[in-house]
């Protein structure tokens, strides 16, 4: 009901996590300024922190103990639901789209990868146990397009939504899913890390054109900056999660009609791709 076309731009790419954390990994490892260690589980995370050494510190691992100890203050929502991830592969085709299909279990999205390969998000509702062949017979039952010959692997993961009230401590910048964490039946969780890398390496520049210490106000600029966006943009996607489960509750189609006008409305079209790249700052 939603096509927004774009002859001169792609719309959205869609990448492998495998291959993007392995690509950037044998980056860094070619990366001669940069110095890898591993850190283990037993390790003394309050000596790393306490080393001066280490003028600032970014972390995006949201289950080591630096996120345990110092990144707890937290707006958390739990959404009793489980998103399942595959890949289906089919006969070849112009596959140039992106479908959502709203169903009763949960919002269903079919990414588009290559001409025989498409990715599959699939948030069902935890109030039901399901099997694997559960859930490939309901893919198949909405899937209205493509000839599936085979399923890949399945991955699944619980989902959740959940806001830092503060972006850093002392010379401890949280990051990624460390700040904010939503539902992707809209596909912005990625988007909105994106958007944050390009915010604070624009402040790092500025500060380092202008002479400056590369110290914690870096963190301070980098939350002013983001933090009431984030929130915004976060809690919008909430409140479509929840209008979408309320309506499948009373088993009303308010959404339907509302999708077909806007649709229709030349300033959603021209304006949603925007916020969707560039955020609430387009």
């Amino acid at each position: 009901m939603l096509n927004f076309e774009n002859n001169k731009n792609n719309l959205f790419s869609l990448v492998k996590n495998e291959d993007l954390f392995n690509l950037l990994k044998k980056k860094l490892n070619k990366n001669k300024l940069l110095k890898k260690f591993d850190l283990s589980n037993n390790c003394d995370y309050q000596k790393i922190i306490k080393n001066h050494k280490y003028d600032l510190i970014i972390n995006s691992d949201t289950k080591n103990n630096i996120s345990k100890n110092f990144s707890h203050k937290k707006i958390n929502k739990d959404y009793n639901s489980f998103a399942f991830t595959t890949f289906i592969n089919h006969n070849s085709c112009k596959n140039n789209f992106a479908t959502q299909i709203f169903t009763k279990n949960g919002p269903l999205a079919f990414l588009p990868y290559s001409k025989n390969q498409t990715s599959v998000v699939f948030s069902l509702i935890n109030n039901n146990f399901f099997l694997r062949s559960d859930i490939e017979k309901l893919i198949r039952e909405y899937n209205n397009y493509y000839k599936i010959n085979s399923f890949s692997k399945f991955e699944k993961f619980k989902l959740s939504f959940s806001f830092a009230r503060n972006y850093y401590n002392n010379n401890i910048l949280f990051f990624g899913d460390n700040i904010h964490k939503v539902h992707p039946l809209a596909g912005q969780g990625f988007n909105m890390i994106i958007r944050d890398i390009k915010i604070l390496e624009n402040i790092i520049d500025q500060k380092l054109t202008l002479g400056l210490p590369l110290d914690k106000s870096i963190f301070k600029d980098f939350e002013s900056k983001t933090k009431h966006l984030n929130f915004l943009f976060s809690s919008g996607i909430d409140i479509i999660h929840e209008f979408f489960k309320f309506e499948n509750k009373i088993g009303n189609k308010y959404s339907e009609e509302l999708i077909k006008y806007l649709g229709k409305n030349k300033l959603f079209n021209k304006y949603m791709p925007n916020i969707a790249d560039k955020g609430l700052l387009f």
